[in-house]
């Protein structure tokens, strides 16, 4: 089979490789979509771990099935979560499921960047999910950072008619404004880039500022002289970091959820005083994927538009260009080379 492995941004190699076997209570998934998420291009992340097949957001269709695997059946339409929990030490117990260390160390083999996918028990268990009818292959590649995003806002308490700033107007960022909105929110979005602030408001922001340009005094004017109840930084430079600082409500909760460039400071004087919550967030949990399919299946979140690229597996390095300068692209999906 053939699979995509990244070295670097710019070298991405497709090699052959022996399809997977299964064993007992494994499944075998072909791949029919798989997205390419921020992290994946994020090279001072991946380069330390390289050679490796990356993918993550893998939706494909099973076409083995190992012994003892009851709740599948061949031909099944299914998305695979790569990190799920063991439901059993101290932090699944309490609840805080993406603490696990097996969620932060478990994954798929390999990447959902190949062919065929080995799918490992525990995989199988927690985090093997039928896709409903409505719901596509390409569709089911926005669960995974669908969930992520609601696991984020579950750290917020998001309350209608809150003012909500999020600051990148990425996919993570697109998906936090239909959320939010979803909650009854007011949505304020921010970027560098005139396409994704065009796609933030065609994606239901109620206003778009130009982080280059705009002030905090125009912010407030914005806001009805107020600052932001919660402020979401879905960019990784530090002048995203600044701008949440800054524009943040006494009682206000900022959540770091891209990844940060380096480490952050904060004035730590100044949210003493004002009691200012500061979360980030990390992954998503097997209830998170579950309201994240509701979500998607009952339209109220729209993932189909947000696709805005879709690449032969044969051209992931054309995906990976597309993903890393991010100037005209939101989602890029990964497909076999026969479904293009």
């Amino acid at each position: 089979m053939k699979v995509a492995v990244y070295y670097n941004n710019n070298d991405i190699r497709l090699e052959e490789r022996p399809i997977p076997s299964i064993s007992e209570n494994e499944i075998l998934v072909k791949m029919k979509a798989s997205g390419i998420c921020g992290t994946d291009v994020m090279q001072w992340y991946r380069i330390k771990k390289t050679p490796r097949v990356l993918g993550h957001e893998m939706s494909g269709e099973i076409v083995a099935l190992g012994k003892g695997v009851e709740n599948f059946r061949k031909g099944d339409r299914v998305f695979v979560s790569h990190h799920v929990p063991c439901y059993k030490c101290h932090h699944c117990v309490q609840g805080n499921y993406t603490a696990c260390e097996s969620l932060h160390t478990g994954n798929y083999d390999p990447g959902g960047f190949s062919e065929y996918i080995r799918v490992p028990e525990d995989n199988v268990r927690y985090g093997t999910f039928l896709l409903p009818g409505v719901v596509t292959f390409e569709d089911a590649t926005m669960i995974e950072p669908l969930g992520c995003v609601i696991s984020g806002q579950n750290q917020l308490g998001l309350k209608k008619g809150q003012t909500v700033l999020i600051i990148g107007s990425g996919v993570s960022g697109i998906l936090h404004i239909q959320l939010s909105k979803v909650k009854g929110a007011k949505v304020i979005a921010t970027d560098i880039n005139e396409y994704k602030l065009n796609k933030a408001l065609g994606f239901g922001a109620d206003t778009v500022i130009n982080a280059n340009t705009c002030s905090l005094d125009e912010f407030k004017r914005i806001n009805n002289n107020r600052l932001a109840d919660i402020a979401i930084v879905c960019a990784a430079a530090r002048k995203a970091l600044e701008d949440a600082v800054s524009s943040v409500d006494r009682k206000g909760k900022i959540l770091f959820f891209a990844v940060p460039e380096q480490d952050i400071t904060i004035p730590s004087v100044r949210f003493w005083r004002d009691e200012i919550t500061v979360t980030f967030s990390y992954g998503a949990s097997p209830d998170d994927i579950q309201k994240a399919i509701s979500l998607i299946k009952n339209r109220r979140v729209n993932v189909k538009r947000m696709i805005t690229h879709r690449v032969p597996l044969s051209d992931i390095r054309k995906g990976f260009q597309l993903a890393s300068e991010a100037k005209t692209s939101l989602k890029v999906v990964v497909v076999p080379d026969q479904d293009i």
